[in-house]
């Protein structure tokens, strides 16, 4: 099985699509951390302004703390696209290219096929993830410096240096289980379709259709959206809270762990029984 996982990590590695995924979280982290560098007090300015008026801050109110989570909060959206663009491929490429035929006379079983792919595009979804946390955390401690964080919702809750780190490190853990997810979802596409473009843009398609859906009809879907997982996907939120966050993050670590294992169960089932005609 080790040597399987590793063929398919080297077919993933040696397509350059692979490295638009790295590419662009290098250079959306980038953007992020030199913009709030220069324009970064105006920006906490505005967002802090009726707050000063009852609050008086001491200190680095702009850190690497500070800037990891507002990187946090702008590339989940863009996270799930790139791990599509890969775990969309890994089946439907070979299908489009015409080689299973040849790979599956090699003495190896449908089902660990499907579950060494799947593994190698889920370590591809945590260097994704594993890559934005050391640039964003690391490059943001080079420029902004250590300090507390501030995290502003529908309250102001300040966490000390010394209690942030561990939740930096639960959220960007749960980052990878929710990516899991997307990552699963893409695969069951992939095994679906003949070609990569199909499972990428479903994927893409899926994730936001059902968010927006959920969002503006939540009245109508309120029942509804308790057992959507796109509704999970940012409850890495949750280690920043003060209140029921552990409860609720128990709930949302169920639905998606449900979600991944529903996935990949129906990609084994249905790709066991596929006809293989290329």
């Amino acid at each position: 099985m080790g040597k399987l996982i590793s063929i398919e990590l080297f077919k993933i590695f040696s397509k350059p699509r692979t490295y638009i995924g790295f590419g662009a979280i290098i250079v959306i982290v980038l953007a992020i951390e030199f913009g709030i560098l220069f324009e970064g007090d105006m920006m906490v300015g505005m967002i802090m302004q009726n707050i000063r008026e009852r609050f008086i801050f001491e200190g680095n109110v702009i850190n690497q703390y500070l800037v990891a989570y507002i990187i946090l909060n702008t590339l989940w959206i863009h996270v799930p696209i790139l791990v599509a663009l890969v775990t969309g491929d890994l089946l439907a490429g070979e299908a489009n290219s015409g080689t299973f035929r040849l790979i599956l006379t090699r003495p190896v079983s449908r089902v660990q096929l499907v579950l060494a792919k799947f593994i190698a595009g889920w370590i591809y979804s945590v260097l994704l993830v594993v890559v934005m946390a050391l640039l964003s955390i690391g490059l943001g401690l080079i420029l902004f410096g250590p300090g507390d964080l501030v995290v502003i919702t529908n309250k102001v809750n300040i966490f000390s240096s010394g209690d942030v780190l561990w939740r930096f490190a639960g959220a960007y853990a749960y980052g990878i289980l929710s990516m899991t997810t997307v990552a699963a979802l893409s695969f069951l596409l992939s095994a679906l379709a003949d070609n990569s473009i199909g499972p990428i843009i479903g994927t893409i398609a899926l994730i936001i259709g059902i968010t927006i859906i959920s969002t503006i009809g939540v009245s109508l879907l309120g029942p509804v959206n308790r057992f959507l997982f796109t509704s999970y996907l940012p409850s890495w939120q949750l280690f920043f809270h003060t209140d029921d966050g552990l409860a609720k993050l128990g709930h949302a670590i169920l639905i998606q762990g449900i979600y991944i294992i529903g996935f990949l169960g129906f990609t084994i089932w249905y790709f066991h029984k596929k006809d293989i005609l290329s």
